[in-house]
């Protein structure tokens, strides 16, 4: 029996895969893009695409995309796809969608996969901007914040858009005065406040080089405010000895109705995912909460935060948190989840 499915993209194409007797074929707005035989090994599949008269098939970087995302979208426990009787483009190579096995054949990796910026960076991103040394010779010229929407992914576990974007101070005043003064916020931030308090507030951030002002929304509605900022020009430096491009994180859910921890692990993700592609650099991704907030603690370490110590800030005791690099590109914790491509794999190929 044959199955179809479909996963939006944030560039508003629709990738739909048709799955049955050990067979796949992708399309993206009705364009064929690979038929092939897929059969699960163990971490994975392995892909054959029809033959052409017999020969190795020319494998183009859009299939093998299509294939990759598909895959490593809806299934957790798929780690790399074994490619065979292919061609590849070169450009699949340099761009380590494709990887050589060291044994002459190929190989596509999920922690490489989610490494690529593919649809899901907005914008270009700060990889290319130069790492060069303000006057103090130590601290860094940091790039010119960004506009606008700046990530956007579609979460198959709860068939929800999640996005991030630059806070806008005239449009977003009202709720960030709203939520900063709701008390279970309060408890923690301790910024509560009238208008005036809070635009001075975010006008200081909109000044400040070390700090980007985000809104989290689903399906495009706001729901949180996120600070990212440049860790080595952070008060909580002292604390992590931090690279010259590691980034840290403030966090709050305003609206209540999008709180719980199925909705924590599709923001946290999605937030920790677009530093890490916003700069290759970002070796890693620091946090500070209230020691004693452990439900958020609890949230952090699902994803794979490490809490490595406690520490005294003037206002607060805090814990330090720490996710690396290549520990979140391991597991893709948010990224690869059960959804309804893992069940089509499992109908199909099990």
């Amino acid at each position: 029996m044959t199955s179809s499915h479909t996963l939006p993209l944030p560039d508003g194409r629709r990738l739909t895969a048709e799955t049955g007797s050990g067979g796949l074929r992708l399309s993206i707005d009705g364009r064929p893009l690979l038929s092939a035989a897929c059969e699960p090994v163990e971490g994975g599949f392995v892909l054959v695409p029809d033959p052409v008269d017999g020969r190795p098939v020319p494998l183009a970087m859009d299939a093998a995309w299509a294939a990759a995302c598909w895959l490593f979208t809806g299934d957790p426990a798929c780690r790399r796809l074994i490619w065979r009787g292919i061609v590849p483009d070169p450009a699949l190579l340099r761009s380590g969608l494709l990887l050589a096995d060291g044994s002459g054949g190929t190989v596509s990796r999920r922690d490489a996969f989610w490494q690529l910026p593919g649809p899901w960076l907005r914008g270009p991103g700060t990889t290319g901007y130069p790492a060069i040394a303000r006057g103090d010779g130590v601290h860094l010229h940091r790039p010119p914040k960004p506009a606008g929407e700046l990530y956007r992914r579609f979460d198959p576990a709860l068939g929800l858009w999640i996005s991030l974007r630059s806070l806008d101070i005239d449009a977003d005043l009202e709720r960030f005065n709203r939520w900063q003064n709701n008390p279970r916020v309060l408890a923690f931030w301790q910024e509560g406040g009238d208008f005036l308090r809070h635009r001075a507030y975010l006008e200081g951030l909109a000044e400040d080089p070390h700090v980007q002002t985000l809104i989290g929304c689903f399906d495009d509605e706001p729901f949180a405010y996120f600070e990212a900022y440049w860790a080595k020009e952070d008060r909580i430096a002292p604390f992590c000895t931090p690279g010259d491009h590691d980034r840290g994180i403030h966090m709050l859910v305003g609206e209540e109705h999008h709180r719980g921890p199925h909705k924590v692990r599709s923001w946290l993700s999605a937030l920790v995912h677009w530093m890490f592609l916003d700069d290759a650099r970002t070796g890693r991704v620091v946090s500070e909460p209230r020691a004693d907030n452990a439900r958020m603690i609890g949230h952090m370490q699902s994803l794979g935060f490490l809490r490595e110590r406690e520490f005294d800030f003037p206002h607060k005791r805090a814990a330090l948190m720490v996710l690396d690099r290549r520990d979140f590109f391991d597991r893709c914790p948010g990224l690869s989840e059960p959804s309804t491509t893992a069940a089509a794999h499992e109908n199909s190929y099990v």
